[in-house]
């Protein structure tokens, strides 16, 4: 099963057969106090930056986020949207849990984007999946409904058949679905990592959908969370997960270093090409920083 996104020129195609997809997380202001001052200032020229960046870096997706309090998003979000599709030719991923929002963001994105997200609660079902539906977008799906997120795979497996069940109803295939199991942090369950994984391979095997991951929250509150996130993805590639919102820069190696482990990747080619963009991108990163430190710069 293919879950295909477009820009205005190129497509990406997400499948279990195929390399895995990068979504890039950074445009979104949670936690980034930069970027959250940017957008308040109208400053597009930072956007601009994390757009080419991530990129580089191996995103074939770009997810968009305006969510900054006090600012008008349903004003914003489709400025933000215009800008990264004029600087970059990957699709697009808008990510807020205001419908108003997405339906503007939606407005102006090119091609065929990817919604982020719904759930298997009510309320999102009916006000997200029509909009879903008549922008002839697809949908990421989280694993949670009105009770939460449930404590098995099987319950969260239940949960993504009610939102594959909902969107049918509304004439969206399930390969218009991206189911995201969500995992919790190892920190304070020893479990919550061994039942997304669980949770992956029940949907792999009744639903054949594809799969996301925000891999990040596995390490939340323990130390060196780079090395447990990228243990972790790499793990549920295997398991059967196709495409993760996550920082490229990151994440990048692991993930191309993976495919090639998987078969993914004919003759290295994918890999050595990556390495060889990642050593002209650090070596410009260097560079970036010792002109920083340069008197009168």
């Amino acid at each position: 099963m293919h879950t295909i996104l477009r820009s205005a020129t190129k497509e990406v195609k997400i499948g279990i057969d195929r390399p895995f997809v990068i979504i890039g997380e950074k445009i979104n202001p949670t936690g980034h106090k930069k970027l959250a001052a940017a957008l308040q200032e109208g400053n597009f020229d930072y956007i601009r930056y994390l757009v080419e960046r991530q990129i580089g870096w191996g995103a074939e997706v770009l997810d968009v986020n305006v969510g900054v309090p006090g600012l008008d998003e349903v004003a914003m979000i489709p400025r933000v949207v215009e800008l990264v599709a004029s600087i970059s030719d990957a699709p697009l991923c808008l990510d807020s849990g205001n419908p108003d929002v997405l339906a503007a963001g939606l407005a102006v994105a090119p091609g065929k984007p990817l919604v982020n997200s719904v759930s298997g609660e009510e309320k999102r079902l009916k006000s997200i999946l029509p909009i879903v539906k008549d922008r002839g977008a697809a949908v990421i799906g989280l694993t949670m409904d009105d009770n939460g997120i449930p404590a098995t795979a099987e319950e969260r497996v239940a949960v993504a058949a009610k939102i594959l069940e909902r969107a049918a109803r509304l004439g969206i295939p399930a390969e218009d679905v991206i189911i995201d199991p969500l995992v919790l942090t190892v920190g304070s369950d020893s479990k919550a990592a061994h039942i997304t994984l669980q949770t992956i391979e029940l949907l792999r095997r009744e639903f054949g959908v594809n799969v996301n991951l925000g891999a990040s929250n596995v390490s939340f509150g323990l130390p060196d969370r780079l090395t447990i996130n990228q243990a972790f993805l790499s793990m549920a590639m295997q398991a059967g997960a196709t495409c993760s919102i996550t920082d490229a820069v990151k994440m990048g190696a692991t993930i191309k270093a993976t495919d090639l482990l998987l078969s993914r990747d004919a003759n290295s080619l994918r890999y050595l090409k990556y390495f060889r963009a990642a050593e002209k991108l650090r070596a410009m990163d260097v560079e970036q920083a010792v002109a920083a430190v340069k008197p009168g710069v």
